[in-house]
């Protein structure tokens, strides 16, 4: 079984040239996908990553004329469907759609990862990127961050952040908090909607959460926008200013949606979904769609994927060790 598992990619790559080279003159993009390719999503259906997966199947299944399917297995801070994709058979049909955070997160968060993202996988693209805006409840008498930092050297504020321990809001307000010097009680919950329903009910005073899921709330005066964590403003609220644009210069927590294989997938493979990857990314159809979720559309290769999930592994790791985040 091992010796098979281990072997597979180097017959597919042997089956791919003779066919590539043959009489037939068939080239790779005519032998690759000959069956359904299966791609992974470690986290719940109906979300951004979710939608986003889609997206991107139905693109890939246009263009490469064989169906891709999408398969939720959520868990365990995204852990569960990773671990799943990097014990799976480097062979292409296999792949991982997921946030950056199972990848540049975890291994820093939990002593014993079932998974080692360098080894297990190999990056295809990063799809795209998103900020967070911290909000809060119009009870609060902060109107900007400026404000929003005095209050919580004085008083004991409390966010939210859904999901487990390490998720995207939770890190970006830790990290926010260690720059600016101040200390808040932390709230865990379920999901964002259940930190959206308590921050809107005034049980909680904070939170950095996805901007779609805040902004008609901002926009009805529900929520008070005072910052997104990225970048660049958003688009649908260009009148919140960035972090750094609020006198924290370099400040800049943006999370990434990334397409992956197993370690050991033939580089002919790779190569194809990687020109494939980037050709839907930058489809019209694509792009309006995700930048309606407030992603940003990226569509890199896989060497620049990877740098730049090492670059952000980094930077959490520091973060993770300062403030001294356990998992759950």
């Amino acid at each position: 079984m091992i010796f098979t598992k281990l072997c597979r990619p180097l017959i597919l790559a042997a089956v791919l040239c003779a066919a590539s080279l043959g009489g037939s003159g068939r080239t790779i993009a005519e032998v690759y996908p000959a069956r359904t390719v299966k791609i992974v999503v470690p986290f719940p259906a109906g979300g951004p990553l979710d939608a986003t997966a889609r997206l991107m199947a139905e693109g890939l299944s246009q263009n490469l004329k064989r169906p891709f399917i999408i398969e939720n297995r959520p868990g365990v801070a995204g852990n569960v469907g990773t671990e799943a994709v990097a014990k799976s058979a480097a062979d292409g049909y296999t792949l991982l759609l997921v946030l950056d955070t199972p990848l540049t997160v975890n291994p820093s968060l939990y002593t014993k990862l079932p998974f080692d993202p360098e080894r297990d996988l190999v990056p295809i693209s990063l799809i795209a990127s998103f900020s967070q805006m911290l909000v809060v409840h119009p009870s609060v008498a902060a109107n900007s961050l400026a404000d929003f930092v005095a209050l919580a050297k004085h008083h004991r504020l409390t966010y939210g952040s859904g999901g487990t321990k390490g998720s995207p809001g939770h890190l970006a307000m830790e990290a926010f908090r260690m720059r600016a010097g101040f200390d808040i009680v932390h709230v865990a919950y379920k999901g964002n909607p259940q930190v959206v329903a308590d921050l809107t009910g005034g049980h909680i005073q904070a939170g950095f959460l996805a901007t779609p899921s805040v902004i008609e709330l901002v926009r009805e005066g529900k929520l008070r926008g005072l910052a997104v964590s990225g970048s660049h403003r958003t688009p649908h609220a260009p009148y919140v200013p960035t972090v750094a644009e609020a006198d924290y210069p370099d400040f800049e927590m943006e999370f990434f949606e990334v397409l992956l294989g197993p370690s050991g997938m033939p580089p002919a493979i790779r190569a194809l979904l990687e020109a494939q990857v980037r050709r839907v990314v930058g489809s019209p159809n694509f792009q309006e769609r995700v930048r309606a979720q407030d992603l940003e559309p990226i569509g890199t290769n896989g060497v620049d994927a990877r740098d730049r999930l090492k670059l952000t592994a980094a930077r959490w790791k520091a973060v993770i060790k300062a403030t001294n985040i356990q998992p759950d």
